[in-house]
């Protein structure tokens, strides 16, 4: 899809294109919606197939950010960042590249606050900050700010599950569950312990070595094949990667009774959610899922609350959103995607 088409076909404000002549990456900040306050979303970095994939990635995942804190009833609106390396980046010249970014997001004058994402951590924002401040959240403790949002995001996907498996059975008791984690970074990482805790027998899928060492080794969780995710039987397939894994191709695949996972835009078209209802998969919006990180981060450090106020708050919003998206969906006969995109457009009025 060109360019042109792209931003045409787009439900979103405004997009801000600025290339790094010193390095070569191209960077776009993605502006969905500021009805209900200003936009607010990670930073993603990383090395696309081209132009083209790079913008589609931000414009998207900008959309998903409006439907997570609509669906949180959160007032900031939707943006996010993507910072598309070039293939022969000079990893020596990142720093100065974060700088000249946190320059573009200061130049917007609080249109757009960021924060970590794919490719990027709490250490990038407090060198973000340097330039962008104040519209830099997620910088670590040491820099005055919340530090990683992984773990937060994690506890919200864990009470995301339990509220899934009382929609299922009756009962939130994960004791005895099995639950696929699909990649075991950040978030899949503190997902698993808190499951683990909680008494589900739980098996995982990664490809970088070191998670898989340490899931095998330190956890001793089995490893399912790449190959073999999908096929696999289990209560939970809970996605923790990327996005689009959902698709034609896949959902014939699946041997689960439920989807609730921490990744962005897991299914790869709107039609998808469809597939999932004929096979009576229940499937728990992704943006409601994930939203602990954004929503907790942003009111520990713009609404100060309290760590624990935060958890509090990320937990009843995800648990109270979800029950709603499953009784809509059951009450309408339409998909839990479905159900989600009305409440949200509701809340958007």
């Amino acid at each position: 899809m060109n360019v042109e088409s792209l931003i045409r076909d787009w439900d979103g404000e405004t997009v801000i294109t600025h290339y790094d002549k010193p390095t070569g990456a191209w960077m776009f900040i993605a502006i969905h919606s500021t009805r209900r306050g200003p936009a607010c979303g990670g930073t993603r970095m990383k090395c696309y197939p081209d132009f083209s994939s790079a913008l589609q990635d931000a414009l998207k995942l900008s959309a998903g950010m409006t439907f997570k804190f609509a669906a949180a009833d959160f007032e900031f609106g939707g943006g996010k960042a993507v910072i598309a390396l070039p293939p022969n980046f000079d990893v020596e010249a990142r720093a100065d590249l974060l700088r000249r970014y946190g320059a573009l997001v200061r130049q917007l004058d609080g249109l757009y606050y960021t924060g970590p994402d794919v490719g990027t951590s709490s250490a990038d924002m407090d060198i973000i900050a340097e330039t962008g401040s104040p519209y830099v959240f997620a910088r670590t403790p040491q820099a005055g700010g919340a530090g990683d949002s992984g773990p937060i995001t994690a506890l919200g996907v864990f009470h995301a599950i339990k509220t899934t498996c009382a929609t299922l059975d009756g009962s939130d008791s994960l004791v005895g569950r099995t639950v696929l984690v699909q990649g075991a970074g950040s978030v899949g990482k503190t997902l698993i312990r808190h499951l683990l805790n909680a008494g589900a027998d739980v098996s995982f899928n990664d490809v970088d070595s070191v998670a898989i060492d340490y899931c095998r080794t330190e956890l001793n969780l089995p490893f399912v094949p790449s190959d073999q995710v999908f096929s696999t039987p289990c209560d939970i397939f809970s996605p923790c990667a990327l996005g689009g894994i959902l698709n034609e191709k896949t959902i014939p695949l699946l041997r689960c009774r439920a989807i609730v996972g921490a990744a962005n835009n897991q299914l790869a078209t709107l039609a998808d959610a469809e597939l999932l209802s004929e096979r009576s998969i229940l499937y728990a919006p992704d943006f409601i899922n994930n939203l602990g990180g954004a929503m907790g981060i942003t009111g520990i450090e713009a609404l100060h609350w309290s760590e624990r106020q935060a958890e509090q708050r990320v937990i009843d919003a995800i648990t109270h959103t979800l029950r709603e998206v499953f009784e809509l969906a059951k009450k309408e006969n339409i998909s839990t995607d479905a159900a989600a995109r009305r409440i949200v457009q509701v809340r958007m009025l």
